[in-house]
């Protein structure tokens, strides 16, 4: 479903990403982990082309990564995104948010949208919020909002960039719970986070990055029970003893 060949990133002279080959099957659950500035949130956004890469090429669907225009915005109907920031329309309703990208884009009439809108924060449990401002919704309720809008459209794969990390405490596994689900109904997922719960318990894989590489690449009990490299099993000391 996703494929990068060689792909190269620089920030000015910044090498953050490097040499990256990767193949994600559809419906693998991919979880990229590693310390600040290794490169995980820039790998994630190249894959919708928020990050234009220099040099290497990338492949959803079996489709290369247009360059900008009709095709570029198309491609990114088909790839659902949901980041940090709940970037949700302030003045919209819940409903009105999930609502927007199906009728705009995808040309779906304003019934069918609602339907489908609300048949989404049904799954992901805010239905009843539906009328309300997202000012009015906890972080944990926008982010199960921000998700369901990314659901609306249909992708064919979810990425999420450290979706709970502006999170408190208590909101984050309510998040985690509407994503494991879509990773049991086999959603293709590329999930760059710090919740290291989620990714032995969701994940296909574990991608672990240092430095812009790809350090490791295993099956989570793998990669948390034996990682092969120091600088996984540095991270890992680091996070799992406290």
């Amino acid at each position: 479903m996703i494929r990068m060949d060689d792909v190269q990133k620089h920030f000015g002279s910044l090498h953050v990403l490097k040499d990256i080959n990767l193949e994600v099957p559809r419906g693998q659950v991919m979880v990229v982990l590693g310390p600040s500035g290794s490169g995980k949130s820039t790998l994630c956004r190249t894959i919708n082309r928020l990050e234009p890469v220099d040099a290497g090429e990338i492949l959803v669907d079996g489709i290369p990564l247009p360059a900008e225009g009709k095709a570029l915005a198309q491609l990114r109907a088909d790839v659902g995104m949901v980041f940090q920031s709940f970037n949700l329309f302030a003045h919209k309703t819940i409903l009105e948010n999930v609502t927007l990208g199906p009728i705009k884009v995808r040309g779906m009439d304003k019934g069918a949208a609602e339907v489908l809108g609300l048949s989404l924060l049904d799954r992901v449990g805010i239905v009843s919020q539906k009328s309300k401002l997202p000012a009015q919704l906890s972080g944990g309720q926008q982010q199960r909002v921000a998700i369901a809008r990314a659901l609306a459209m249909k992708p064919k794969v979810m990425l999420f960039d450290e979706p709970t990390s502006a999170l408190d405490p208590e909101m984050v596994g309510e998040v985690l719970d509407v994503m494991t689900a879509l990773a049991r109904d086999g959603m293709t997922m590329v999930v760059v986070t710090h919740e290291m719960g989620f990714a032995r318990k969701a994940a296909d894989r574990v991608l672990f990055m240092s430095d812009g590489e790809i350090v490791e690449d295993a099956g989570p009990d793998e990669f948390f029970t034996t990682p092969k490299s120091a600088r996984a099993r540095d991270f890992l000391s680091k996070i799992l003893t406290h």
